[in-house]
């Protein structure tokens, strides 16, 4: 059941994540980017002392789209991709 609820809340907070940051990004990219995000976000959590992600919780989601902001600022930073406008 735990796979499921990375997927789960790993593709909310990837496609939040791309829309925050206006990115483009389709499902499998989403839910990529949140489960990553979900271990940067716990990473960085834990620098805190704060708890990371602890299952299909509101706080677990926080964790992941954190870590999904920060992971896609640090790919647009390293590619050189800027926001896309509309």
């Amino acid at each position: 059941m735990s796979i499921i609820v990375w997927i789960v809340i790993g593709g909310l907070a990837g496609w939040i994540g791309n829309m925050i940051m206006k990115t483009d990004g389709g499902l499998l990219k989403n839910v990529v980017t949140g489960i990553i995000g979900a271990l940067v976000g716990g990473f960085v959590m834990s620098f805190f002392g704060a708890s990371g992600f602890t299952g299909f919780n509101l706080w677990s989601f926080v964790v992941a789209l954190i870590g999904s902001i920060i992971l896609i600022a640090i790919i647009n930073l390293l590619t050189g991709t800027r926001a896309h406008h509309a």
